[in-house]
């Protein structure tokens, strides 16, 4: 029975979840360093703007022009260029850690390999898996979505409820990824051997006589029930893009192709389509960068076990769990060039939606 002193001393204070005053005595040169770059950053930007504003004659504008984007350029060099040049060189090298003859100090030294870790990435069976894989998203991400979302925006075009419609489908747009991955992860596709089956799918076949399938070990399908959730996230987005477009084609084409004795389907291959085609293909680009790039879904779902890996999960798994920095440099660099054509073709793209509206 617990004392009367216990109940007399009052509660008892509760940990600091370590933002205690050692913390703050810690991180206070970090915030004082944080505030004075701050300071000294604006300060420099409010002095390189009054001087050019002091500028006068046919070099003003060039010289407000690059003043005002010179501080962007700044940040693209040091966030983007130099760490995608860094990673570059650091994928012709070899990363090692030997100890030193005299003191014993580990040290960690890099040599130059060359192509060596790409001959790896493109020989050794596990990484070769996983660049398949990533052609497989990229192929069938872009077209499912495209598709459903096409089809979705044509069957629900000025139909009764049309924003409540359009909503629902939109709606998984707003979840993360990994939202998404626990939600069909440990919901949809959950597994027992034994037991009452708690995943929905899984539930459904028990109701029916079925036996509970494995759907995230059985391979190459654990492949495609992942796309399939980057697929339900992406629809939603396909569907408004091509809805938008769908709406922006003239009504008088529709309607004398109809007084002509057109179907719904002739209408839609031979007027629909072409009137939206190039709105199209940024959407399917659009989504192709995205499936290349995704990591998230793996990641929180499979890990990459049962050949689901896919070049990103790789990249990590290599960088910082297995610590072969420089084998994952090389897939980073892979998945850069995969990237940067379907970018540019992108781009092309929607300046040729802008020329066409």
């Amino acid at each position: 029975m617990p004392s009367t002193e216990v109940f007399l001393a009052g509660p008892r204070a509760l940990p600091a979840s370590g933002l205690d005053g050692s913390f703050w005595a810690t991180q206070s040169s970090n915030l004082l360093f944080g505030g004075i770059a701050i300071v000294v950053f604006l300060t420099i930007v409010v002095l390189v703007m009054y001087g050019a504003d002091l500028v006068k004659g046919r070099f003003r504008e060039k010289l407000t022009l690059f003043v005002l984007v010179s501080p962007a350029l700044f940040m693209l060099a040091v966030g983007l260029i130099w760490p995608a040049v860094d990673t570059t060189w650091l994928s012709f090298n070899e990363v090692t850690e030997a100890p030193d003859p005299d003191t014993g100090i580990y040290t960690t030294t890099m040599q130059f390999v060359g192509l060596e870790n790409y001959r790896y990435a493109f020989t050794d069976d596990g990484t070769l898996r996983t660049i398949l894989n990533t052609f497989v998203w990229m192929i069938l991400v872009p077209l499912l979505s495209t598709g459903f979302g096409l089809a979705y925006a044509v069957f629900i075009d000025k139909a009764k409820g049309e924003k409540v419609l359009k909503s629902l489908v939109f709606m998984p747009m707003a979840i993360s990824l990994v939202g998404a991955s626990v939600i069909w992860g440990n919901i949809m596709y959950d597994y027992q051997q034994v037991g009452e089956q708690t995943g929905m799918l899984n539930a459904l076949r028990s109701l029916v006589g079925l036996d509970p399938y494995n759907f995230l070990a059985d391979d190459p399908f654990n492949t495609f029930w992942l796309i399939i959730i980057l697929v339900w996230i992406q629809t939603g987005f396909a569907m408004v893009i091509l809805s938008a477009a769908i709406k922006g084609v003239p009504a008088e084409l529709n309607e004398a192709a109809s007084l002509d004795g057109a179907s719904a389907w002739q209408r839609f291959r031979s007027i629909t389509i072409p009137s939206i085609r190039s709105t199209i293909v940024v959407v399917l680009t659009t989504i192709t960068i995205m499936a290349l790039k995704v990591y998230d879904i793996v990641r929180t779902v499979t890990q990459g076990r049962n050949d689901t890996d896919i070049v990103a999960n790789r990249m990590y798994v290599l960088s910082f769990v297995e610590g072969r920095e420089s084998l994952g440099a090389a897939l980073a660099v892979i998945l850069f060039v995969f990237v940067v054509p379907i970018v540019i073709y992108n781009v092309r793209s929607l300046n040729k939606v802008k020329e066409t509206r």
